[in-house]
């Protein structure tokens, strides 16, 4: 089979190219990566990153914010609330805003996927609490032992334990019509 034309020509190498020099441009003028949206929006890229952290009431340096007291024997130090350097905050309502989104409580995340419930429940439905039958089940295609299945039912009443009680209570009046 011939060869793809171009693919066998020599690719020449550039000597007069400054590639030092274009990489450090290129990094100079990269903008620092933000995850906090909060910061993000009150960020000037005039400014270096010192200047806008002190803006907004920020540490570039949390070893220099919040330094380590040395303990001196047998004397106390007294502070007169004015630390020398302070700088002024121009933006508090960053240091705001991130503190009321750190106050949020968390959101829980906790699911399961709609196959496993679904598994669960036809499991709990034809075999009550007899797990080595669960075990011998045809449904049961991963061929989980007695104690996997457990586990997964066990998973299923801590994440949904509303459910599973409103699940167990409406089954109870079925089996007995059925006796």
């Amino acid at each position: 089979m011939p060869k793809a034309k171009g693919k066998s020509r020599r690719h020449k190498y550039s000597y007069n190219l400054n590639r030092k020099r274009l990489y450090r441009s290129a990094r100079r003028r990269a903008a620092p990566r933000i995850a906090c949206s909060h910061i993000r929006h009150a960020w000037d890229p005039r400014k270096s990153m010192a200047q806008n952290l002190a803006e907004m009431g920020l540490a570039e340096d949390p070893n220099k914010a919040v330094p380590i007291p040395k303990k001196l024997v047998g004397m106390e130090v007294e502070s007169d609330g004015q630390q020398p350097g302070k700088k002024l905050v121009r933006k508090p309502y960053v240091v705001n805003e991130m503190e009321l989104e750190a106050s949020l409580p968390e959101k829980k995340s906790n699911t399961l996927s709609r196959d496993l419930i679904d598994y669960v429940r036809y499991m709990i439905e034809n075999h009550g609490e007899n797990y080595k039958e669960m075990a011998r089940d045809e449904k049961n295609y991963y061929q989980d032992t007695p104690k996997q299945i457990k586990r997964k039912i066990n998973v299923y009443k801590n994440f949904y334990p509303e459910e599973y009680k409103n699940f167990i209570a409406s089954l109870k009046p079925e089996k007995m019509e059925v006796q």
